[in-house]
């Protein structure tokens, strides 16, 4: 096993004893990129110089009271749509292929004040807006666990990236399911914070309302720890919730006597793969064995979730996207005549058709005449969805399902059918209208590919999701299987 494949707590413990260097984990991340990462193909742009340059002047700490914190010295893999001072942020567009960011987001000061390393900008799909990865302005990544298919989206990149060993954990972005999906589909640990719970300021915004960072890592610990670092209030951000942030390690007792579990019966009908349906009904009996308790529940308007994500994000994207012009930062198209001639031609270079078929879709349903009919009634049915959720959740502790429908699918096999792909995030969606936390983490396999168990739980109680996560996590076992590249 790859050191970087160790638990924190491990990594730290060597790290203190002076077993380990810095300057060793920041070796074997680089290593295992250059071994593997022509196949998977999870980073747009490497930090190897001042990686190494930080690495060497923390080994001098090792061994000291500077060394206390258990992100100390980790190489972690960033998602490209969070700005980083002085490191290429580019999205995954051709548009912003020459964007260098003057300051840090948010989370990346939380980050460095935790003294974790950052190893590259990882690829995803261009301005998050995709299921798969394959909408990446610049390649596609590769699942790790086989190659021949798609790692998830749009954090492919970022679940790809820890599930292949290149860093010890990522920070993805998920407006519709982006961190949980590729989490499932490459048997990773993804968590979508409540929104509010991150800051985001610094994140290329994509849907204002919905997107929301978080971390992917190998473990349920390793990924409390991540979100210990970088949750919390922000005046940067208008949208983030002043509510003090949890002892989330607290909370991983392995103790889910008495706890009650919603399995609502949509995430298990049709549409749901088999073999899907078959492994979470054997985690539910994992839990059961150890105490919890499940019944069946609905949640009636998740049907619509997909159909009302759609025109809300996308209409917040018509909006959010309307600063790249050309004028102030990114690429600028240099044939143009005239100012209109530029705004057409730089959009029309830069976009690629995912990002342009939804500003067209945000900007229709936004128009005079169709507002009502399209972007209102959408809200509406937000607000019962979010409904669902409150109601559920004031009688059980947490709503469990599948993370995805399907395990990944075949690269090309999608890509042409936009609302075939749009459909593949019907079990994620609806967490983020509701705004509520949500985590994926594996629980089986199909077919040799990974299969995700989505834990859900009531606003600003992610302990309570990690709670259900690490004792399923730790009866089951599944985390300890890793891909053979």
């Amino acid at each position: 096993m790859s050191i970087l494949e160790e638990s924190f707590s491990e990594i730290h413990k060597k790290l203190h004893n002076k077993e380990l260097k810095v300057s060793e984990l920041v070796d074997a991340s680089f290593s295992r990129i250059n071994e593997v990462d022509d196949k998977v193909q999870a980073f747009l742009s490497l930090n190897e110089e001042a990686a190494r340059n930080q690495a060497a002047k923390m080994d001098e700490a090792l061994g000291t009271e500077d060394t206390r914190g258990l992100l100390f010295g980790l190489p972690s893999g960033i998602k490209d749509n969070i700005v980083t001072n002085g490191l290429r942020t580019t999205a995954a567009s051709q548009l912003l292929a020459n964007f260098d960011p003057v300051h840090n987001a948010t989370v990346m000061d939380g980050l460095e004040k935790a003294e974790a390393l950052t190893i590259g900008k990882l690829n995803m799909d261009e301005f998050a807006m995709g299921s798969s990865n394959e909408n990446s302005g610049f390649y596609s990544t590769r699942n790790p666990w086989n190659t021949d298919y798609v790692p998830g989206g749009s954090s492919g990149g970022a679940a790809a990236s820890v599930a292949a060993g290149e860093v010890s954990f990522s920070l993805g972005s998920d407006t519709g399911g982006s961190i949980r999906q590729p989490a499932s589909y490459c048997g990773v640990v993804g968590l979508k914070p409540t929104y509010g719970r991150v800051s985001r300021y610094g994140l290329i915004a994509f849907a204002s309302s919905l997107d929301q960072i978080g971390p992917l890592t190998n473990t349920v610990e390793d990924n409390a720890l991540v979100l210990g670092q970088i949750a919390g209030h922000d005046r940067r951000d208008s949208t983030s919730a002043d509510v003090g942030v949890s002892d989330y390690l607290s909370s991983l007792t392995g103790d889910v006597k008495g706890m009650k579990i919603a399995v609502p019966k949509e995430y298990l009908g049709e549409g749901v793969h088999e073999d899907v349906r078959n492994r979470v009904l054997e985690a539910l009996r994992v839990l059961e064995q150890q105490g919890a308790e499940w019944e069946e529940v609905s949640l009636p308007h998740s049907q619509y979730a997909v159909a009302a994500y759609y025109l809300l994000a996308s209409s917040e994207a018509s909006a959010n996207l309307a600063r790249f012009d050309g004028v102030r930062y990114g690429v600028r198209a240099s044939e143009a005549d005239n100012l209109i001639d530029m705004y057409k031609e730089t959009r029309s270079q830069g976009f690629g058709d995912e990002v342009k078929r939804r500003i067209m879709l945000g900007t229709f349903a936004l128009s005079s005449g169709y507002y009502d009919a399209y972007y209102k009634k959408a809200q509406k049915v937000r607000t019962l969805i979010k409904q669902d959720f409150d109601q559920i959740l004031e009688k059980y502790d947490v709503i469990v399902g599948p993370t995805a429908p399907t395990t990944a699918f075949k690269i090309g096999e999608k890509v042409n059918d936009p609302l075939t792909m749009y459909a593949n995030d019907i079990l994620t969606i609806p967490v983020n209208l509701a705004g509520v936390p949500a985590i994926s983490v594996p629980c089986g396999f199909s077919e040799g590919l990974p299969v995700g168990l989505q834990i859900i739980s009531r606003p600003f109680e992610e302990s309570t999701v990690y709670r259900a996560a690490h004792a399923y996590e730790q009866a089951a076992g599944h985390h300890k299987a890793k891909p053979e590249l």
